[in-house]
């Protein structure tokens, strides 16, 4: 089992871990990680791991078995032993643009308050899809409105409830395609906003930024038609 620190704070960059296991792929497994494995449209962080004598390029992290997280070489390498002390570094600038674009998607679905289909986290650009027959008339307003919301400058936090309180609000869930993570008998809920209502809240494992005027511009890009019945808003970083 990790240890998940990115989930207790997803500002860490810089902490020390032990090497618990090694995969049959090569990958590395800690005890504790800042790492954010692949998973609800977000990608794996980058970075590297130092320990005495030796260090390791992290191309990318992934869920392993059970709660094992597995940090994954840029190149085939000798690895630190289990038991081994390490030090972790992120590959800061990209994890902090993945907060910033989650968060971002995140208000996106407020924005457009229509069932989300699918989505994807980019560092450079991101997308939600949308079951929209319709494309926007006005795709201006949907990035003012985005705006607005960022310059407001609301806080972002957390909350968690069971799963059985999850099952009795459904319209928690905004994604018709990741299910939301469970299996420990709580759900975790990321809520933007000051006090109750919220402007959003919502499941989410991803890492977020803890106001929404750290985001920073954003751009609405292509908006594509993907079947009868999608429509996919991508979004930009203009910084």
């Amino acid at each position: 089992m990790t240890e998940l620190l990115f989930r207790l704070d997803a500002y860490l960059n810089d902490v020390t871990g032990i090497v618990t296991e090694h995969t049959a792929e090569g990958g590395v497994v800690l005890n504790r990680s800042i790492f954010y494995p692949t998973g609800g449209g977000q990608p794996g962080d980058s970075g590297r791991i130092d320990w005495s004598g030796g260090s390791m390029d992290v191309a990318t992290t992934v869920k392993g078995q059970g709660d094992a997280i597995v940090l994954v070489p840029a190149a085939p390498q000798a690895l630190p032993a289990v038991g081994t002390t390490i030090r972790q570094h992120l590959n800061w600038l990209r994890r902090h643009r993945l907060m910033r674009m989650h968060t971002a998607l995140h208000l996106l679905s407020v924005v457009i308050p229509l069932p989300v289909s699918g989505g994807s986290i980019g560092a450079e650009r991101s997308r939600l899809d949308f079951d929209m027959p319709d494309a926007p008339k006005d795709p201006a307003a949907i990035e003012g409105a985005l705006m607005r919301l960022v310059d407001a400058d609301l806080p972002v936090s957390e909350d968690w409830i069971t799963d059985a309180q999850l099952d009795a609000d459904p319209g928690l869930v905004k994604t018709m395609s990741v299910a939301p993570p469970r299996g420990a008998g709580r759900v975790r809920l990321v809520q933007i906003g000051k006090t109750a209502p919220y402007v959003d809240r919502q499941p989410c494992g991803g890492t977020h930024v803890a106001r929404t005027g750290e985001i920073g511009r954003l751009r609405v890009g292509k908006i594509e038609k993907k079947g009868r019945q999608n429509r996919r808003v991508y979004l930009h970083l203009d910084d």
